[in-house]
């Protein structure tokens, strides 16, 4: 084989195609937590369509749902853990004290 040729001859890496994130049996909807708390940062964030891997379409079903459900008070707006352990730890430290 020439040297010309070799040049232009494909290299054989395999990639590996990522599974879609939402299967075409899964409901996008409010009541499904467990599919709905994917999408969302530690912060409470809903998380972008780069990161998610969605389409365009799911998207924005997956938003809609996420503001459904914390309207319903299903899903809170901010995610405060570590200021609810401070309050909680602060609890127990006054009582300790009494």
């Amino acid at each position: 084989m020439e040297k010309s040729k070799r040049l232009f001859i494909k290299s054989k890496r395999t990639f590996r195609r990522r599974l879609p994130p939402i299967q075409s049996g899964d409901r996008i909807n409010y009541k499904n937590m467990g599919l709905i708390c994917r999408f969302i940062s530690e912060q409470g964030k809903i998380l972008s369509r780069r990161v998610n891997r969605l389409t365009l379409k799911q998207q924005r079903l997956i938003t809609i749902a996420i503001k459904q459900a914390r309207i319903l008070s299903s899903l809170p707006f901010l995610n405060n853990e570590k200021q609810f352990e401070k309050s909680e730890s602060t609890a127990k430290m006054n009582t300790l004290k009494k």
